[in-house]
């Protein structure tokens, strides 16, 4: 998009691209997204950004009418797979706030100042600045759900101290953090109480959970994201409760620094799931927030999906009768690859038998699914157990694709198609085509860069409903 196309898309309130660009307005400092409903600003008091660390890194702060910080993340990460596209995935992922940069750069193969250099160069901001407008997003969260003491809010957004946090609040909010924590109509659900002593609150805040609003563009099919989950459940690490169209998901986590349970509700009351996740260590809630929004493809661009897939015969009914129809991903993409070598019954009986309890059960949920290093010596996913141990095969949020299709190929067991599946689904790869599937072959090739998404609309549409 050129400038005036942007400016277009900002006097026009287009909500498609928020999170694909930001604006700020030079004459009151304030950066926005595209559809906040404030008065159009003049085009020559206009800059545009591609990210919104780029708008707090010019001086710009956060509008207080549409939280620009809230919007759902741009669908480029999922669709490239180059440096940028994987470093972003990264970061959102916390890579950064617990290896540094050094850690990313490692994990991307390249040193710490090419990585610094292309992200700047193309996001207008680098990888410490992309993770601390992320862990400023993580604390407003936080301050406004939550009853925790300010001092551990700082901790648990991954924040080093609690100047570097007051600063950094004050820099793109324009408020301290306790002004913030008393705004009124923009928390997103009942705080807790008061602490009345040292941990007293993160103990409070593990107990009640986080609730949350995970945002999402466009039009949500979200009967079709359940439907693939509840037929998938894992008894024991996860469950699938109520009726079609008012159910809640939910499942065990592993994460870097402890474990979690997230519910996901299937109504909607506005552009977003409603969500909760209890933690035992409330320094793992982004990362719990990212892997949930990978699981439900919430940074999918649906507009971008139904222009490619709908301008043919073949799809254009289904696209039409159900919009926004989205591609799940994983929570955990080595428990998916695990479980998409074992079966559902092994699987299951793998998670009583190797995986970790839980220390309190929450209803039927009461393990971990075990990690790979347990399964080294199972007689069929030993093989790919031990590549995931050693490292030979790599499944995590800034993974190569097809490096990692590659080596999935190489265990015994994983044919072409289960391993296109867990390129799928796992790495999130919108543009998958598993080996004898209708996507497919050459006569799919005009459903480029979204056969993940036209396969969902084969197999999740009935041909009946278009």
């Amino acid at each position: 998009m050129d400038e005036e196309t942007r400016y277009e898309a900002v006097s026009s309130r287009d909500a498609r691209f928020d999170g694909e660009f930001f604006f700020g307005v030079r004459t009151t400092g304030i950066y926005c997204r595209p559809s906040c409903p404030a008065v159009t600003p003049r085009r020559k008091n206009v800059t545009f950004f591609p990210t919104a660390a780029a708008a707090q890194g010019h001086g710009f702060r956060a509008c207080r009418r549409c939280r620009p910080d809230a919007v759902p993340g741009s669908a480029a990460w999922d669709v490239r797979a180059d440096v940028v596209g994987r470093a972003m995935r990264m970061i959102g992922d916390g890579v950064v706030d617990r290896e540094g940069v050094p850690g990313l750069a490692g994990r991307l193969g390249y040193s710490a100042r090419q990585v610094q250099r292309q992200l700047t160069a193309e996001l207008g901001a680098g990888p410490i600045a992309l993770a601390r407008a992320q862990r400023a997003h993580t604390a407003r969260l936080l301050l406004q759900t939550t009853g925790l003491p300010i001092t551990e809010i700082a901790f648990a957004s991954g924040f080093a101290s609690v100047r570097q946090f007051n600063d950094t609040i004050r820099r793109i909010y324009a408020r301290t953090p306790s002004e913030l924590r008393t705004e009124s109509g923009t928390g997103a659900g009942p705080r807790t109480g008061p602490s009345t002593g040292p941990g007293t609150g993160a103990r409070t805040a593990l107990a009640a959970g986080v609730p949350l609003r995970l945002a999402h563009r466009g039009p949500y099919a979200a009967r079709e994201v359940f439907d693939l989950l509840a037929a998938e459940v894992l008894p024991h690490v996860e469950e699938v409760l109520g009726t079609p169209g008012a159910r809640t998901y939910r499942r065990t986590l592993r994460l870097p620094y402890g474990t979690g349970v997230a519910s996901v509700d299937e109504a909607a009351a506005g552009p977003w799931l409603e969500a909760r996740i209890h933690l035992t260590d409330l320094r793992d809630l982004t990362t719990a927030v990212q892997r949930l929004r990978r699981l439900f493809d919430l940074d999918a661009d649906p507009y971008a999906v139904a222009e490619r897939l709908g301008a043919g015969p073949a799809l254009a009914d289904r696209v039409a009768a159900r919009p926004g129809v989205r591609s799940p991903g994983a929570a955990d993409p080595e428990e998916f690859a695990l479980r998409t070598l074992l079966g559902p019954e092994e699987a299951a009986r793998l998670v009583l038998t190797h995986g970790t309890a839980l220390d309190t059960a929450c209803g039927s949920l009461t393990h971990l699914f075990p990690e790979p290093a347990a399964l080294t010596g199972h007689p069929f996913a030993g093989p790919l157990a031990t590549a995931l141990t050693t490292g030979a095969l790599r499944l995590d949020a800034g993974a190569d694709r097809d490096e990692a299709e590659q080596a999935l190929r190489a265990v015994p067991g994983m044919t072409a198609a289960r391993a296109a599946l867990v390129r799928m689904r796992a790495l999130g790869d919108p543009d998958a085509a598993p080996a004898g599937s209708p996507v497919d072959g050459p006569g799919a090739e005009a459903w480029r860069p979204w056969r993940s998404y036209a396969l969902r609309y084969l197999e999740a549409v009935p041909a009946s409903s278009a």
